[in-house]
């Protein structure tokens, strides 16, 4: 639940977000990508989100994810429920490693209409909020995606996100708001300008004294946002890799100013199951480095 201290953390401090929350629809690609077949658990969901959860709790482990670089973690719902170490997942991220604990709330997308697609209902979301509250979670995130320059489309993403935000900020959590341009997008650029204009037209909808945070495409145009990372209302403006190399991601972040990272493949497409902790903790170390800098060290 949102503290002060936390508060303090995710508004002011140098670092980023990883992102944790691959869910069931993109875990197989996660575990082929560390190295585990989709062979290993036979499709067997349990299996499955076991071999994940134990990836998610060596990357937490590992020495260099700590709150000095990674101020944040978003976690899938189950990793949120899961343990590390003996202790629920959020309290061990807090408590032991420094790091703010968010879950991802959104259930998946539907079809696409209008060039975007909305979230689906999510009729059980009191209840995880409830849970996620119990459990010292400060904020959550959910996802809708962009993929054309409609104004009706992206002004009905924006809506929605903007009507859940407001149902999570009644459980005292802080919503991250998540309109994912598609970075294959043929319209790109104009689809980012629309969102800025649709963002700015829901912020002066908020209650006064109410926030959120943003989580965005790193956009073609360097600080689009920043009229947003400027505003009082905004918290953060945290930037997802979106499919760019971590390479790319991050050339193109450092040209951002007032935006950090918020990476998921970007951050952990190196670490393989086979490494050694020692090879696993070298990997991991170095992308939280080049991430970190890329959200702070500003072109």
């Amino acid at each position: 639940m949102v503290s002060s201290t936390m508060n303090a953390q995710m508004a002011h401090k140098d670092g980023f977000i990883a992102a944790l929350d691959q869910s069931g629809g993109s875990t197989p690609g996660a575990l082929r990508l560390y190295g585990i077949p989709d062979n290993a658990y036979s499709h067997d969901e349990a299996t499955m989100f076991r071999l994940m959860h134990e990836m998610r709790v060596r990357i937490i482990n590992a020495t260099a994810f700590t709150g000095e670089k990674v101020i944040g973690a978003i976690l899938f719902e189950r990793t949120m429920d899961g343990e590390a170490n003996g202790k629920p997942v959020p309290s061990f991220l807090w408590e032991d490693r420094g790091v703010v604990p968010f879950v991802k709330v959104d259930k998946g997308l539907e079809a696409e209409k209008d060039g975007v697609s909305l979230m689906k209902p999510m009729p059980e979301l009191d209840a995880l909020l409830e849970r996620a509250v119990k459990l010292g979670v400060y904020g959550t995130k959910m996802r809708s995606t962009i993929n054309l320059a409609s104004k009706t489309g992206v002004a009905a993403i924006v809506a929605q996100q903007f009507e859940v935000a407001a149902q999570i900020a009644r459980h005292g959590l802080m919503p991250i708001i998540e309109p994912e341009v598609s970075i294959k997008s043929p319209d790109k650029k104009a689809a980012e300008a629309l969102l800025v204009e649709e963002i700015r037209k829901k912020l002066d909808t908020l209650p006064k004294g109410e926030k959120v945070m943003l989580k965005v495409t790193i956009p073609d145009v360097p600080d689009l946002y920043k009229p947003l990372i400027d505003d009082d209302r905004v918290l953060r403006v945290v930037a997802l890799s979106g499919g760019y190399t971590r390479e790319d991601a991050c050339q193109r972040l450092a040209q951002n100013h007032g935006m950090i990272a918020s990476f998921s493949r970007a951050l952990i497409g190196d670490l393989r199951v086979s490494m050694s902790d020692a090879e696993f903790g070298a990997a991991l170390g170095k992308s939280i480095d080049m991430i970190y800098q890329a959200s702070s060290k500003k072109a």
